[in-house]
């Protein structure tokens, strides 16, 4: 178990310190001041990070961490951390570790007793869900779906049976590869598509997966997909009895074997070669 007291102890802190995803101005005030406070800041590109720094006058060292270099930077930031200093992790925009580098680092800095603490701040996921009109909770944040339109439509396919929200990240040269994906296996549902959230040309579409798909060739900039869940489900029903125990049941009303498994596989919606597999493997 760790326990961590983030402010009743003396370790060192590594800050994950949400920043702005579009808008400059969407800081908090405590992100600023951990900001400068601490003695580095690691930045997933230190190009975009040093925008942030200069536009808030902002002077700390920046180390370089993000995927492709994890193996080198995770130890050199563990080891500063250890000797005493006190590091601010940003991504891109939004929150480290979400969709963006983060999790390796957090879990090393947790397995070395450091103490990890949010820096709140701008998530375009919640910024999307609570302005797309779609019912905002029970959701599931997915995240960017894969490159490849294999794994893709299988990852939908599996997304296909949740009545939950849906809300996931896309890019826009692939989204309108991703949103007829999502009409052949979702059906046509109500979604909002969230475009440039909190820059100046922020654009909220709202409708048919359809009819967002008549317009998406014109749509540009980073995106956030927000899907109603499916209202279709058909709940499952629970069996207390084992498949074995189900099936001699019906043997005892008279039934044979062959009709008892029949019907048993009807009643659980399931192949009769499972109920055939499941009953007779008591017998080996």
């Amino acid at each position: 178990m760790n326990r961590q007291k983030s402010f009743e102890n003396n370790h060192p802190c590594l800050y994950l310190v949400a920043t702005p995803i579009g808008n400059l101005e969407e800081i908090t005030y405590r992100a600023i001041r951990i900001l400068k406070e601490v003695d580095y800041i690691g930045a997933e590109d230190t190009r975009n990070t040093v925008k942030l720094l200069n536009y808030y006058n902002i002077k700390t060292k920046l180390i370089s961490h993000h995927e492709h270099n994890i193996i080198h930077s995770i130890p050199k930031i563990i080891n500063l951390l250890l000797e005493g200093n006190n590091i601010a992790l940003v991504s891109d925009a939004g929150y480290p570790a979400i969709s963006d580098p983060g999790f390796e680092l957090v879990k090393e800095a947790i397995a070395n007793e450091i103490n990890v603490i949010p820096i709140s701040g701008a998530n375009a996921c919640l910024d999307a869900l609570v302005v797309s009109g779609i019912v905002p909770q029970p959701f599931i944040f997915y995240g960017f779906l894969d490159h490849q339109d294999k794994k893709k439509k299988k990852e939908l396919e599996n997304l296909k049976k949740y009545q939950e929200t849906l809300v996931l990240y896309e890019s826009p040269h692939r989204i309108a590869k991703t949103l007829k994906l999502m009409l052949e296996i979702f059906g046509d549902r109500e979604i909002a598509l969230c475009r440039e959230i909190t820059k100046k040309y922020e654009e909220i579409i709202r409708g048919k997966i359809s009819e967002v798909l008549n317009i998406i060739d014109e749509l540009k900039g980073e995106m956030v997909i927000v899907v109603s869940g499916n209202v279709n489900v058909i709940e499952e029903h629970i069996f207390e009895q084992t498949i074995v125990e189900h099936v001699n049941d019906y043997v005892a009303k008279g039934m044979s074997v062959k009709d008892s498994i029949k019907e048993v596989a009807k009643l659980r919606n399931i192949k009769k070669n499972e109920v055939y597999a499941a009953y007779h493997k008591k017998d080996e």
